[in-house]
């Protein structure tokens, strides 16, 4: 571990998430191109989400990380990443995000924090973990209310 590589991962993830708000600018999923996000990520890139979330499983690649991205897209009508705290050693890095997003599912707003953990390959990010404190919440605030038919 060294502090040239750990300067490396918070520039990365500095620009990432620069990359991003002006992906969402541009009109995120379905309107603006992933060519924005591409460069900071490796193309073997894996984004591992809890199963319990409309958008869980693994992501794999460029094309996974734009379908994902679409899959955020339904789910969510808004999602703002309101304060972020970052801590990198070496190829290792971790975000702790507090999000405000409103499902578009069934209107309700939420506010919740997510840890990201990024490993950092040849400065560009190579796999991501997301932790949500509580799965369930998020599920259920973004379920489409069943007709109790």
């Amino acid at each position: 571990m060294t502090m040239s590589s750990t300067t490396e991962s918070a520039t990365v993830l500095s620009g990432m998430y620069a990359a991003e708000a002006e992906y969402l600018a541009a009109g995120g999923p379905g309107e603006a191109s992933f060519d924005l996000l591409a460069p900071f990520f490796a193309p073997d890139v894996v984004l591992h989400q809890a199963d319990a979330l409309p958008y869980g499983g693994t992501w794999r690649g460029h094309n996974g990380l734009t379908r994902f991205f679409l899959m955020m897209g339904e789910v969510w009508e808004s999602f703002e990443m309101v304060e972020q705290e970052f801590l990198a050693t070496g190829d290792t890095a971790v975000v702790l995000t507090q999000v405000r997003a409103r499902a578009r599912a069934t209107g309700r707003e939420l506010s919740f924090p997510v840890l990201q953990a990024f490993t950092i390959r040849d400065g560009r990010i190579s796999e991501v973990r997301p932790f949500y404190w509580e799965t369930r919440a998020v599920a259920d605030a973004c379920a489409v209310p069943s007709l109790g038919l």
